[in-house]
């Protein structure tokens, strides 16, 4: 067991990590964002890590759950958040993959997730990832019975700089075998002067379209994932121009989408 990690106290037990925001949105959307949290649980000693890291998109994705919220609220759309960080548990990521729990995250090294046991795994696994599968396949369930042909939408964000060098695109439309919402985003948005690009600047070969595949495509779904380079929502006039643009793109593509 790493060194890094104290005994639970009762009162962590209690902390939820996992939140249903607007659960009964009858919009057409379902959304979800996985990394909205930095919170790192009293238990675990910060992971080794200093306050900068913490801080910082290692963590999380900072601007991502305010969007998110912006959309629950201009679509009238269930949301689904995590609220512990990503390094604690990715929650876009299933237990079987190794970047589930990563010991190094770009540069930086995280000692409190190395040389785990797989008991150790396990249970971050059971305290941290299931109950979000467990509160999205309900939330979907939920949706499904009320609203029809719903549409799953995860929201991300990424830094401009990556290993140095800096990133060319601003916004980021990805999506593993179901394109069908993808591609109407990305026709909506082409009219606009940001950098788009379809699977950028990552894809289904980085493994980020776990919750896609598992709540998406299993179902039946139609889904897309948004990744917004995160200077671009920065504060709240940011925050609402992107939601805004969001809101009309991925509309448009729901609307090609329900005239097939």
């Amino acid at each position: 067991m790493s060194s890094l990690v104290k005994e639970t106290d009762v009162g962590e037990l209690e902390t939820p990590v996992v939140e249903v925001i607007n659960p009964q949105g009858n919009g057409q959307f379902v959304l979800v964002c996985e990394h909205a949290s930095r919170y790192i649980p009293e238990k675990f000693n910060n992971l080794g890590l200093g306050i900068k890291a913490r801080e910082s998109h290692v963590a999380w994705d900072p601007g991502a759950l305010e969007v998110s919220l912006r959309l629950s609220k201009l679509l009238d759309a269930p949301l689904v958040s995590s609220k512990v960080s990503r390094l604690v548990y990715d929650c876009n990521r299933p237990p079987t993959a190794k970047s589930s729990i990563p010991e190094r995250s770009e540069a930086i090294d995280i000692k409190g997730n190395a040389n785990l046991s797989k008991d150790e795994v396990n249970e971050r696994a059971e305290k941290y990832y299931f109950p979000f599968r467990n509160a999205l396949t309900e939330c979907l369930g939920s949706h499904s019975r009320r609203v029809a042909s719903p549409i799953l939408v995860t929201i991300h964000t990424f830094t401009p700089v990556f290993h140095g060098r800096k990133r060319r695109v601003d916004l980021g439309v990805l999506h593993d075998s179901d394109n069908r919402m993808a591609d109407g985003v990305l026709t909506f948005l082409a009219k606009t002067d940001l950098k788009i690009e379809r699977n950028q600047p990552y894809g289904p070969r980085d493994g980020v379209t776990h919750t896609l595949k598992e709540h998406g495509n299993r179902r039946g779904i139609a889904n897309v994932m948004i990744e917004i380079k995160n200077d671009l929502v920065g504060d709240i006039g940011q925050q609402t121009e992107v939601s805004n643009l969001l809101v009309s793109a991925l509309n448009f593509a729901a609307g090609r989408l329900n005239n097939r």
